[in-house]
């Protein structure tokens, strides 16, 4: 049992803020613009084909007393078709592993291993065991800020930061 306790007290721990980290990383900021840029043109692609959708279906209830039981299931078949098209279109922008989740990882992924790298050889120089994320799942209720290794993570990357 004393072994063990001797053991912990021995372990470096230090923490990091990868949100602070990448938000002065100026290629994350790009890459994050680049993202949403994105993001908003495919969405403004489906409000106008869901835009459509809802003429067509205007224009049907309008007509629907003039056509015949053929010509209304042609027309309704034809809006649920493009509905399902929507859906399906949205899923692929914007679903589990879509369109701009595969951007997302195409720019972002890089970056994200450079600081990951970068955090080894900071802790490997310091001689930390351990290095926290602040805003990962890990509850941290008290930090002591001259164990935040952020900036050194950044010059490291050979950024300079911001002031926090």
């Amino acid at each position: 049992m004393m072994c063990t306790a001797g053991m912990a007290s021995a372990q470096r721990f230090a923490y990091v803020d990868s949100d602070y980290i990448l938000n002065n990383i100026p290629e994350y900021s790009d890459a994050q613009k680049q993202l949403d840029d994105i993001s908003k043109g495919w969405q403004k692609e489906i409000e106008d084909k869901y835009k459509e959708i809802d003429g067509l279906y205007k224009q049907y209830q309008q007509d629907q007393v003039l056509l015949t039981e053929d010509m209304r299931k042609i027309r309704q078949k034809e809006i649920e078709d493009k509905e399902k098209a929507v859906k399906e279109l949205q899923k692929k922008y914007f679903g589990n592993d879509g369109d701009l989740f595969k951007k997302r990882q195409e720019l972002v992924k890089p970056i994200q291993e450079k600081v990951y790298d970068a955090i080894s050889k900071v802790a490997a120089a310091q001689g930390y065991d351990m290095i926290f994320d602040k805003n990962g799942g890990t509850t941290v209720l008290f930090s002591n800020p001259k164990l935040d290794l952020s900036d050194k993570v950044l010059a490291q990357m050979g950024y300079s930061p911001k002031t926090k």
